[in-house]
């Protein structure tokens, strides 16, 4: 276990110390101690009257500054660095002669020539850096004509494109390691997209297992105990009172059942959490049928009160489909909805005015689905055309059942 976990920490340690380096505020404060560093040593060399700085002492300490400070912002404007760097180094060569110059400002130009091979960007990354080299050619040949030894300028010069190659180089390795972690990213992605979608074709999958096979099962069960209940005379009273509690589980199952239907046919699945429509929902459902080139009126007739949750979803679902219908198939009309509150029942009918046979071709969903939802409440449900033309359906729910007397 500790051989495996060992590698995988290890590759996390890197990258988090890879991406620690690769932050700019990192690299910001790294430069800005080097020119700190390079900076309070020159100063120090030129205040100890070292030879190598030259005089007299304020051009001394002006070279020393400009031929160090900008390295604190080689890695934002490493072109503008390295041309005042190798200025100031040309300067202090011609201040030191005969003497050599000193290390410090020859430190910083091999800084911010690296800068320039890796941070350059643009055409100029191109042109800029072989002008800056020939530019330092008059700077080593007038170091050698002051009395500073060949061997020591060659190399130099030697030192400065390396170090411009080396960036280059490190350049198009931090590029690539770039581009890689952005297809590392999108395959991520692609794969966290496939996750998904495996898991919403699973998902349809089992509600439509759900739906045709226990749904409608269940809904069988009610349809045939409630028909079962009302053959029965009244010397059968326990069996009555069994039959009536198997409609009301069954009933309360199958409504259980859709809600569950609905999470696992829905994108995200807080949808699932949302109360299930009813009656009152009808204005917002006549609303988008408008929207939907329907025009529909709601009515309301007698006293408008509470019902059970599980009939009022299959009185919303019976109109909806109801208009659904009417909306594909009745052509250029307009509809009405009614709703009826009765004594002992709630009454339903959406009429519309097309001339196509709206409704008729439902399936699945459809009218089989409206008289199913009717006769698990022990209610019927008409579906016919009407005399001055148009199609009606009309559904009437009864209360009377003891599982929706509460």
């Amino acid at each position: 276990m500790f051989t495996n976990a060992t590698p995988l920490y290890g590759r996390r340690m890197r990258h988090r110390v890879e991406s620690v380096l690769r932050n700019p505020r990192v690299q910001g404060a790294g430069d800005a101690f080097l020119a700190l560093v390079l900076a309070a040593t020159s100063v120090l060399g030129v205040l100890t009257s070292q030879p190598n700085w030259g005089r007299p002492v304020p051009l001394a300490l002006a070279l020393a500054l400009l031929s160090t400070v900008p390295v604190a912002w080689r890695a934002r404007f490493p072109l503008v660095a390295a041309a005042v760097v190798l200025a100031a180094n040309g300067a202090c060569i011609y201040a030191a002669a005969p003497q050599q110059a000193a290390f410090q400002p020859f430190v910083a130009l091999v800084l911010v020539a690296y800068s320039v091979g890796s941070r350059a960007e643009g055409l100029r990354a191109v042109w800029v850096p072989p002008v800056l080299a020939v530019a330092a050619i008059p700077v080593f040949v007038a170091a050698i004509i002051h009395g500073q030894e060949s061997g020591n300028a060659i190399p130099s010069f030697v030192w400065l494109m390396a170090a411009w190659v080396v960036g280059r180089l490190v350049r198009g390795w931090r590029r690539k390691n770039v581009t890689l972690e952005r297809v590392n990213r999108e395959l991520d992605e692609q794969r966290e997209l496939q996750a998904r979608t495996a898991v919403m074709v699973e998902r349809g999958r089992i509600a439509r297992e759900l739906h045709d096979v226990v749904a409608h099962n269940v809904s069988m069960m009610v349809v045939q105990a409630g028909a079962a209940t009302r053959v029965l005379d009244g010397e059968h009273a326990a069996v009555r009172s069994a039959l009536e509690v198997i409609a009301s589980t069954g009933r309360e199952t199958v409504d259980e059942m859709r809600a569950l239907l609905g999470m696992l046919r829905s994108d995200d699945g807080a949808d699932g959490l949302t109360p299930q429509p009813g009656l009152a929902d009808l204005d917002r459902l006549a609303r988008g049928v408008r929207e939907a080139g329907l025009p529909v009126t709601v009515r309301i007739e007698g006293e408008q009160r509470a019902l059970p949750l599980a009939l009022e979803l299959s009185a919303f679902r019976i109109v909806q489909e109801a208009l659904t219908n009417a909306l594909k198939h009745a052509g250029p009309a307009h509809a009405e909805v009614t709703v009826r509150y009765q004594e002992g029942a709630v009454e339903l009918e959406v009429a519309d005015s097309g001339s196509g046979p709206a409704g008729v071709q439902g399936t699945g969903h459809g009218l089989v689905g409206m008289r199913e939802r009717a006769a698990m409440f022990g209610g019927e449900l008409q579906a016919a055309p009407s005399d001055g033309g148009g199609f009606v359906v009309r559904a009437r729910l009864p209360l009377t059942s003891p599982a929706h007397a509460s």
